[in-house]
């Protein structure tokens, strides 16, 4: 157990043994993995970074560690606050999400360095099934019928012939662009698609690509959050 030193006129400060030292520290690195795994395990979009889970092992740690340093300390916790004031951290987190795993990194270190381990496991382990819960069910997710449709149709075709697949699957639809070739045979046409209940983006870019005076048929999805 920590053993308590007097100091005059000030509360008694905590001295952790090694035993106690070392506990500490293999509980926050077993929590800081957990917390990188579910990281890594419900992570969606393209802005994964190998770096950041590393960083959420290493602030478990650390903070533990600062955890034991400060003890009861009132004046080792300003000191320490003035130290780490001078250091700014620019790192953008791409993800909101990232924030809260951040957070959750910092909470497992404060319990592990404080001692309270039954806190941290039990901790762990709820917000660990609430992250794969909401991961397995894709938890506030809304899907957007709206697409940009983009293609090339030739000048001299029947213009009829795409106008009746865009309205057959798209139940509103308006065009934002069109674009003359370099050679005057062929017109870059872009349109905002709605689809119909039911349509699905595979369907619609099927069906114009089956036109024969319609070529480099391309779909984008119209999102505003886009991941990268």
């Amino acid at each position: 157990m920590p053993q308590l030193q007097e100091t005059a006129g000030a509360l008694p400060s905590v001295v952790y043994g090694a035993p106690e030292i070392l506990v500490n520290l293999g509980v926050s690195i077993v929590l800081g993995m957990i917390v990188a795994i579910i990281y890594r395990q419900t992570h969606k979009g393209l802005s994964y970074s190998q770096s950041f889970t590393l960083t959420v092992i290493f602030v478990a740690v650390i903070v533990a560690i600062v955890m034991m340093v400060i003890g009861n300390s009132l004046s080792r916790a300003f000191a320490l606050v003035g130290a780490l004031s001078i250091i700014r951290f620019r790192t953008v987190v791409k993800d909101t999400k990232d924030t809260a795993f951040v957070f959750w990194a910092l909470s497992v270190g404060m319990a592990a360095g404080t001692g309270n381990y039954v806190l941290g496991g039990i901790g762990t382990a709820v917000v660990s099934v609430l992250a794969l819960v909401l991961h397995a069910t894709n938890f506030g997710a809304l899907y957007k019928s709206e697409f940009i449709l983009r293609f090339r149709y030739a000048t001299g075709a029947d213009s009829s012939a795409h106008l009746e697949q865009i309205n057959l699957l798209s139940k509103r639809s308006s065009m934002l662009h069109i674009e003359h070739s370099g050679d005057g045979k062929s017109l870059q046409l872009t349109y905002d698609i709605v689809l119909k209940e039911g349509r699905t983006a595979q369907e619609l870019a099927t069906a114009m690509g089956a036109l024969p005076s319609v070529s480099e048929v391309v779909l984008i999805a119209s999102k505003s959050d886009v991941d990268y």
